[in-house]
């Protein structure tokens, strides 16, 4: 089968933009369409929270960029009765660098991943893809400004193993399970249970409070 055959059967992103801004929702819609049309599909809209959750009601959508501050319904409570209603979503907080207060509450509200709204096209694509693909991405100098306000946020954990310190660097600096099993010549499945101890042992629930984790204890190199 052609490479241009196996590109047509598959299923596009369906996409919703979720912020108040109409400018910055037209534009970004815009943008998109023209640099991954071959990626993207459908891309829905809303204005708030509100909206956002009677939309996903009706359309079955993949990914969610979504704003923080909204009125009638913010960011951080979207994503949580979202998640609540469909566990498989994944959303993707579109922040400003000066959001620290919100940075925590969206990460315990459920979100994969940080995208600065200043943040050039190309690494929109990216970030979408990314999380589309079973991934997370919280950028570590985020994560690390939040470290510096934020002390109790990072839990106690038990000593990790060389290889589970290894993999925990390469978690820090963005690689996916894949691609660590194929830097470190393991199974996929091997660096998934490596994953999951690790998150057991540190008592993170996710990758950027793992993150965190390995950077107030400095056990990566950031």
């Amino acid at each position: 089968m052609s490479h241009s055959s196996v590109n047509s059967t598959m299923e596009k992103i369906k996409l919703a933009i979720v912020d108040d801004h109409t400018l910055f929702r037209n534009g970004l819609k815009l943008l998109l369409s023209k640099s991954a049309g071959n990626l993207i599909g459908d891309i829905f809209e809303a204005t708030n929270g509100v909206e956002f959750l009677n939309l996903i009601e009706n359309q079955n959508i993949d990914i969610v960029l979504m704003d923080i501050s909204m009125p009638e319904m913010d960011g951080i409570e979207a994503t949580e009765k979202a998640l609540e209603k469909n566990s498989n979503l994944r959303i993707i907080a579109l922040t400003m660098f000066n959001d620290d207060d919100y940075y925590l509450k969206m990460i315990q509200a459920g979100v994969k991943g940080f995208l600065l709204k200043e943040s050039d096209i190309q690494e929109v694509v990216y970030v979408i893809k990314t999380v589309h693909q079973g991934n997370s991405f919280f950028p570590v100098d985020i994560l690390c400004k939040l470290l510096k306000t934020k002390e109790q946020i990072v839990p106690e954990g038990e000593t990790l193993s060389e290889r589970e310190l290894e993999i925990l660097q390469l978690i820090s600096e963005g690689l996916s399970n894949s691609e660590i099993a194929q830097k470190l010549f393991l199974s996929k499945r091997t660096v998934d249970k490596h994953r999951s101890n690790i998150l057991m042992k540190t008592n993170c629930k996710n990758t950027a409070n793992l993150v965190m984790y390995a950077v107030k204890n400095n056990l990566v190199r950031v």
